[in-house]
Formats: C-alpha cells, structure tokens, sequence
C-alpha cells in the first residue's frame, strides 16, 4: 500500500512517501512560517525521488493537529485536494499521537506537548503497550504551571516530550521522576507508520470529512483559498 503523508502542525513541516511502514522519500524543513510554500515543491521532490505518480497513492495521511493553526490548514487543504483528486482515501492523526508513538521509552507515561501560542500547550497522556502507545487520558490545554501540576500528580515515572525547549523553567522544578526527551516535532515518517497500521482496519475519513484537531479558536480568520492555487496539485492528471 503506497501512502503520501503530509505534516505541517508544528514548526516542522514534513512529507514522506511509503510503501507500507517503509519509508520511500522523505522531505523537512523547519519553519514556523512558510507551511503552504513548502508542500508542493516537497510533495514534488518526493515523487521524484520515488519514481511514483500521484495516482499510485492509495491512501493519504495528515497531522490534524494540535499546533500552528496555518500550519494545520495548510496540511489539511493540500491532503483534501490531492486525495479528492486521485480518489484516495485519508486517515487523520493527532500531532500528539504522533510525538508520542516516536517517544523513546518502554515503561515511563509520555506527556507529548505541543505549544499552541499564547502560553498555552497541548497535552495527552499515553502509556507504553506492546508494539507501540495507548491514550492514558484526555487531551486538553494547559498553561505552563497547569502542565507543571498535571505531570506533579502522575504517580508514576514520566517522559516528557515535543515542545519542551520553549517551556517556562518552572515546568520541570521539582519532577524529579520526571525527563524530557525526544522527538521535539511530529513527522510524516511517523505518519507513515501509523497510517499503515490504521490501514488495516479501514480506519479512514473522507477527504471532505477531515476536521482540524485546533482545541481553541485561531487568532485572525485566515484566507485558505491562497493554499490552493490554480494548477499545484499534480495528481489531478498525474
């Protein structure tokens, strides 16, 4: 099964291309601006680098969100016009998710964190399973004293990762069961996986079903119309 997936959540923009859970092509850039001028010349370069013609896609994933509210409209329109152009389906997935089944632990909580501005970040716990992560509890948002108390009260030992690099100092005071780790963004390589796995159940959305995963209102209404300019979207005749 031949997936493109598409992340642009965070400040990481990414697109991959894989035959299943491998990964074919794969192209980064970090950049908290810039998502809609990175993805089509990225989505180019990977079908270069794979030999692959949209239409050979068979399903398409995208990062949802929580994160940068351009950054997930720009993931979602593109994900939206390329699947509805070669008749794919798509499967959606939570950017925490994403940080979480790439978190390198085999027994501590993972507390994924996404910055999504104004001094509020998202979180969910998970907990390590055979073969990957299971949600331990609800996603929500959280100021930096609020996350604080949240991972205070877990019990057990806990791993902390995504956005820690811009948490204020007070966050890990006294977490002394607490350590941060890696990764610090989602990635469309880790889409992949997930993707494919979720493949196997059927677990897909429409293209015209796909909902951003936002969690508070965005800050200025935005023109989404400008990610889709006339002529971008090579599977149309690919």
């Amino acid at each position: 099964m031949k997936i493109l997936a598409i992340d642009t959540a965070t400040s990481a923009s990414s697109v991959a291309l894989g035959d299943g859970d491998e990964l074919v092509a794969m192209s980064v850039r970090v950049d908290r601006r810039g998502h809609g001028g990175f993805l089509i010349p990225a989505i180019d370069f990977a079908f270069d680098s794979a030999g692959w013609k949209p239409r050979d896609i068979d399903v398409v994933a995208v990062d949802i969100g929580p994160g940068l509210f351009t950054g997930i409209r720009a993931g979602i329109s593109t994900a939206q016009a390329i699947a509805a152009a070669i008749g794919a389906p798509i499967v959606t997935i939570s950017s925490l998710t994403a940080l979480a089944v790439r978190a390198a632990t085999g027994r501590r909580r993972i507390w994924p964190v996404v910055d999504i501005r104004r001094g509020q970040y998202a979180t969910r716990p998970f907990r390590p399973v055979p073969g990957g992560v299971a949600p331990d509890g609800l996603a929500e948002i959280v100021t930096g004293d609020g996350l604080h108390n949240l991972i205070e009260s877990d019990a057990e030992d806990t791993l902390l990762v995504g956005d820690t690099a811009g948490l204020p100092a007070t966050v890990m005071r006294g977490l002394h069961k607490t350590r941060k780790g890696r990764p610090r963004y989602p990635s469309a390589d880790v889409l992949l996986e997930i993707a494919s796995l979720r493949s196997g159940s059927a677990d897909y959305v429409r293209p015209e079903d796909v909902r951003p995963l936002y969690m508070r209102e965005p800050d200025a209404q935005i023109n989404w119309s400008d990610f889709r300019e006339e002529g971008v979207w090579p599977g149309a005749a690919g």
